[in-house]
């Protein structure tokens, strides 16, 4: 089988099983093009599912360092686990 990365929308139409069974198998996105450049991507879904998860990991990461910076700047000290559950009637 070629492997595609770059594909012309055009020739996409006329591909689009073996393309979804490359990236399936292969686990790498095809890039479709129109006029020369990319315009979208076609990716396995669970590797899309994988990416997303990851990409919302980094965000709750980020968060995270944020607002340690921020109690840093504050002088704010943390709430303790258990505080937080009697607020909340967890425990």
């Amino acid at each position: 089988m070629t492997i595609l990365s770059d594909v012309p929308v055009s020739a996409a139409r006329q591909q689009l099983a073996s393309i979804v069974n490359q990236v399936r198998t292969e686990h790498e996105p095809v890039y479709l093009e129109r006029h020369g450049k990319r315009v979208a991507a076609l990716i396995d879904s669970d590797d899309l599912a994988h990416l997303i998860a990851l990409a919302e990991d980094m965000t709750d990461i980020r968060e995270a360092e944020l607002a340690r910076e921020e109690m840093l700047r504050t002088g704010e000290t943390p709430v303790p686990w258990a505080e937080v559950k009697a607020e909340l009637g967890l425990s």
